[in-house]
């Protein structure tokens, strides 16, 4: 048997580390573990952040720019009672994405979970669109997903405390619907979560024999900062619910909660999978009266 694979949490830890979150029975299914959360200065990553803290977890919270955004977040966390701390971090670059890792490490200790949830929208049609925004939505949405996925794995490896969670670690990767529904004027963003979910199952499939799960959330249409101009009206409202089987827009918590669920033992044999939160949105919908 190689290193690597008695390197994985045995059976009976797993079994140990079960029973304990059973007898919990779990308000705070991540009490006592160490979380990281990019991009969560606001809508999704800031609504996972504060799940995660009101399950029990440390949280780092981070943010590329808007430090006040995190700042309140952490706030919001201290005043009802937990832990969150605030880095700076760009996660498209290397050198940053690893002083990120150490100084939560600094802080908090060893990982336990992690959240890539780090991304941006920079829309044009394909022919005005300019290399400046494809690298720019590819290097934030795709390469700085890989960056911290390949640094979470190498902490979860180097792991030498006891473990707080049936599994070594836990990675959730922020997708989209648009990593299988086309998007025209927004080629740069669909390609760059079309990546996000083959990078994810690939990880899943190489570092599961270590007691590490990877999985994915794909949202849809999400009630935040970044399509707010599309429902500035009721015609624009309407536009979209007609994308949405279950005739609503999705809140932050809606994807919060699959994140928490993701991250918990509560999904402990759930490895590889992309859990779709968006109201039935890659459903096809225009298909539903026969196409």
């Amino acid at each position: 048997m190689s290193d690597v694979t008695r390197s994985s949490p045995t059976r009976s830890a797993r079994a140990a580390a079960r029973a304990v979150g059973d007898a919990a029975c779990d308000p705070r299914p991540l009490d006592g573990q160490n979380a990281l959360v990019t991009g969560s200065s606001g809508g999704i990553g800031a609504a996972i952040a504060r799940s995660f803290a009101r399950a029990g977890a440390t949280v780092g919270i981070t943010c590329h720019g808007d430090e006040d955004g995190a700042r309140r977040v952490a706030r919001g966390i201290e005043t009802a009672g937990g832990r969150g701390i605030v880095i700076q971090v760009d996660v498209a670059d290397e050198a940053s994405v690893e002083a990120m890792f150490d100084t939560f490490a600094q802080e908090a200790g060893e990982l336990d979970v992690l959240v890539a949830n780090a991304g941006i929208q920079q829309d044009a049609t394909l022919t005005d669109m300019t290399l400046g925004q494809w690298k720019a939505v590819i290097d934030t949405n795709l390469t700085g997903q890989f960056l911290c996925v390949r640094e979470a794995v190498r902490r979860f490896d180097a792991r030498t405390g006891e473990l707080r969670s049936c599994a070594r670690g836990r990675i959730v990767c922020m997708s989209s619907v648009h990593e299988t529904i086309p998007w025209a004027g927004h080629v740069n963003y669909a390609a760059s979560k079309g990546g996000i979910l083959m990078m994810m199952k690939s990880v899943a499939q190489e570092v599961a024999c270590r007691g590490i799960r990877v999985n994915a959330i794909a949202p849809g249409a999400i009630a935040t900062d970044i399509n707010a101009a599309a429902r500035d009206t009721e015609e624009e409202l309407q536009a979209m619910l007609k994308l949405i089987p279950y005739d609503r827009v999705g809140d932050p918590e809606d994807v919060a909660n699959a994140a928490l669920w993701l991250a918990s033992d509560a999904s402990d044999y759930v490895v590889g999978t992309t859990l779709y939160v968006d109201g039935g949105m890659s459903l096809y919908p225009s298909f539903r009266d026969g196409g």
